[in-house]
């Protein structure tokens, strides 16, 4: 009888476990992918959109055009899994049975109780978050004045919240927008805990990008018009954009599998496999098991690298065979900020020079972007895209 293999979500974790469950199987199993989404976006590229929504044309890909001709697609949001009776329940109340099941639905943002912070602000985790954010600031833009200039406030001086910030800076420039640029980072640097000659180099990018850096004091509570520093900084915004954490989807807390108590991420091994044996997650989703008691990082880089493992695990585990263990590769770390970037430890570059900036560091960023590009939807789109990367 042909295994039923279900994959939930279209990220980088879902997309790659489908093409690496695609490679695997070749037939030896029915696979069904679902998610609340018919495409694939390139997230770490979603802010390009901030700037210019056309964009999007180029870092989003339907699902048709990912997947096998043989592989179902099912558009719906997960409400729970059911790992007794071997079943995902979507919020439509339909149900779809699985064998095996890879859980790759990525994250969702975390707020951490900070009170009005998930009410009154925007998010970057979907295309419609970076179209709602041009559109927002575009507005704000067209209400604002030289001499009263809107306020854009940026949360968090991770990769999104840095990223973010110098689109809207290049939105600002690109069409003399009065608009002021606050990005706050409640930690003493940009980037945080990361190199200090990266928080240096990104710190000078940003102040040449005009955006008003503000560290070493958390957001406290926002309201409708002010965002409250610390104990005696507020901070007035037309706009605020929060980019600062993420946490497990509300489908995970309803999964009997094992995971953090307080962000639901999924705990797996270094084969993804979880406390259920036929239940393997990787991704943002999951919290995947590393040497010496460290966790892979949630980012796309490590999401992609793990894609690659899952699909040969799951197929391993049909057919009886031992799983293989996965051990994270850092390759290395590409910001860019508007049109500049940084380059920091790439693989194969380090015997040049560790970190570096300027062509370089943008075109090596061009090129990954494009590499993922062309795994997911061929050499055409890649170079469609690679330009505005």
């Amino acid at each position: 009888m042909t295994e039923d293999v279900v994959v939930l979500g279209s990220g980088y974790a879902g997309t790659g476990a489908i093409l690496s469950l695609q490679d695997e199987l070749n037939g030896e199993a029915d696979i069904t992918w679902v998610s609340d989404v018919d495409h694939h976006l390139v997230l770490h590229e979603a802010h390009r959109c901030i700037r210019d929504p056309s964009i999007q044309e180029k870092i989003t890909f339907p699902t048709t055009q990912v997947k096998a001709p043989d592989t179902r697609f099912v558009q719906g949001r997960v409400a729970d899994v059911d790992p007794a009776e071997r079943v995902v329940e979507l919020e439509d109340e339909s149900e779809i049975s699985y064998d095996y099941l890879v859980v790759g639905f990525g994250s969702q943002t975390a707020f951490f109780g900070i009170e009005g912070l998930e009410e009154y602000s925007l998010t970057l985790k979907s295309l419609e978050d970076a179209l709602e954010i041009h559109d927002t600031v575009k507005q704000a833009a067209r209400e604002a004045s030289r001499s009263e200039p809107a306020q854009v406030v940026v949360g968090g001086a991770g990769l999104s919240g840095i990223q973010s910030a110098g689109e809207i800076a290049r939105f600002r420039d690109k069409h003399r927008a009065p608009i002021d640029i606050h990005l706050v980072e409640g930690l003493d640097n940009v980037f945080p805990n990361n190199d200090p000659v990266v928080q240096a180099k990104l710190t000078k990018l940003l102040e040449d990008a005009g955006v008003n850096i503000m560290t070493g004091e958390f957001i406290g509570e926002v309201d409708e018009e002010t965002v409250y520093i610390g104990d005696d900084t507020e901070l007035d915004y037309d706009v605020l954009l929060w980019t600062g954490g993420i946490t497990g989807q509300d489908a995970a807390a309803e999964t009997e599998v094992e995971q953090d108590e307080r962000s639901h991420r999924i705990n797996s091994a270094s084969t993804f496999q979880t406390s259920d044996d036929r239940i393997f997650a990787l991704g943002d989703a999951a919290l995947v098991e590393q040497p010496d008691d460290a966790m892979a990082p949630p980012t796309a880089q490590a999401a992609w690298q793990a894609a690659e493992v899952v699909g040969e695990n799951v197929a391993r585990s049909i057919r009886g065979q031992p799983l293989q263990e996965w051990t994270h590769e850092d390759k290395g770390t590409l910001i860019s900020v508007g049109d500049d970037a940084v380059a920091h430890n790439v693989v194969g570059l380090k015997s040049v020079v560790e970190t570096f900036g300027g062509p370089a560091a943008e075109m090596l960023k061009k090129t990954v972007a494009a590499r993922w590009i062309n795994s997911v939807a061929g050499p055409v789109a890649a170079a469609k895209a690679f330009p505005d990367m």
